[in-house]
């Protein structure tokens, strides 16, 4: 039996075949990140598993820790664009460290009160990028530069993150942080029992993880993603990223996967 010819590749210019491929990929990874329902919305409560952690590494500045945050299994890069912060980048340095990323790898990139022109400065330099908003931003702030965005909660005993998610209909997921002075966790993890199980968003979770604790969080947790920055530094340099260590977090994550899938 003669078998089926397959249908012949088509004739496009190199430079337009790349260009079809850059698109693509662009669009997996905002599917990745940007779904609008959480897979694991019931899971939190039945305790099974239909998806794996996705991981996000925030705070990069160096070529070779973008690279080896790809190597060790990072689905996402965080890029900071808080000049206050010790691991700020430019707009223009984080499109460089972009650059660097492969298909299914997403940027993201962070912001906190920014102006909209340094909004727009960052979606001009990282088109493909996903935003992530830490500040005081409002609803109608995260959505006027018209990409896909995730909103930041600063966790404490009185903060009522029911309503807060309520508010950020628009929203991919939401960022659970520790309160602290400024923005941003500090490398402090909050009382994972302030987290109700019927979040109407994917949650991410944040704040003070590193190899060492980010399985038990998983596990109680169940969270869409994992957001890790100073768990994975070189000790006393902020923004300078440590490989051992971004290999020791994701296979942790990977291993809380692993249990929680046996576990049924």
């Amino acid at each position: 039996m003669t078998r089926p010819r397959r249908p012949s590749p088509p004739t496009a210019s190199t430079s337009a075949a790349r260009t079809t491929t850059r698109i693509w990929a662009c669009r997996s990874r905002c599917r990745r990140w940007t779904r609008r329902s959480d897979p694991r919305s019931h899971d939190r409560q039945s305790g099974s598993m239909n998806a794996r952690t996705r991981i996000k590494i925030c705070g990069l500045t160096r070529e070779a820790d973008v690279d080896a945050a790809v190597a060790a299994g990072a689905d996402a890069i965080g890029f900071v664009l808080y000049a206050k912060s010790p691991r700020a980048v430019s707009a223009q340095r984080a499109a460089e460290l972009a650059r660097r990323l492969p298909p299914f790898v997403m940027p993201v990139l962070l912001f906190v009160n920014a102006t909209p022109a340094l909004i727009q400065q960052g979606v001009a330099a990282v088109p493909q990028a996903l935003l992530q908003f830490h500040g005081d931003e409002s609803p109608q702030d995260c959505q006027a530069p018209g990409r896909p965005w995730i909103r930041a909660a600063r966790m404490d005993d009185g903060f009522d993150l029911l309503h807060f998610a309520s508010r950020q209909s628009g929203a991919s997921a939401i960022l659970l942080d520790a309160h602290v002075d400024g923005y941003g966790g500090g490398g402090k993890a909050f009382d994972w029992s302030l987290i109700p199980v019927d979040v109407p968003l994917p949650v991410v979770l944040s704040g003070g993880l590193h190899a060492a604790n980010v399985i038990d969080g998983i596990t109680r947790v169940r969270p869409w993603a994992v957001d890790v920055s100073s768990g994975v530094e070189e000790a006393g340099h902020k923004g300078l990223k440590d490989a051992g260590r971004m290999r020791e977090f994701c296979a942790a994550v990977r291993e809380a996967d692993a249990r929680i899938a046996a576990a049924g």
